[in-house]
């Protein structure tokens, strides 16, 4: 049945298990109703993805990039930086540069606790009650 298809997609993909994948991600998109790119000639799903495959009609880097994005759980986006400048306006960043460094090293400025406020601050703890379920 789609013998043929397979060897004919084996110079277009060279790893057997990797066509598999690619040719069963490609024939699950096209019962979920994406178009075909060739004659379905009365051909199941699976017969039609090889046939593209094998047809150059799409590139196998697209359907792997494509299966790929549909595993994927998370889908990290890169978000701007913050601009230094106005960290600096903010008051909340102090902004160091080394002339022979490129990176910008930045160190946050936080409130400073004076060691009696610390001590205060220790003793006024209450310790956790203890309880029979440990």
């Amino acid at each position: 049945m789609a013998r043929v298809t397979v060897e004919d997609c084996i110079d277009k993909v060279d790893n057997r298990f990797e066509l598999v994948l690619l040719a069963s991600h490609r024939a699950r998109q096209i019962s979920q109703g994406a178009s075909i790119t060739i004659d379905r000639d009365n051909d199941k799903n699976p017969v039609v993805a090889l046939r593209e495959i094998a047809d150059e009609t799409l590139s196998p880097d697209d359907l792997k990039e494509d299966l790929i994005h549909s595993l994927q759980k998370h889908v990290e986006i890169d978000e701007p930086e913050p601009d230094p400048a106005a960290l600096i306006a903010a008051g909340g960043v102090s902004v160091a540069s080394d002339a022979e460094d490129e990176d910008v090293a930045e160190t946050v400025n936080f409130d400073q606790m004076s060691e009696e406020e610390l001590l205060a601050g220790i003793e006024g703890l209450v310790p956790p009650e203890k309880s029979d379920d440990y």
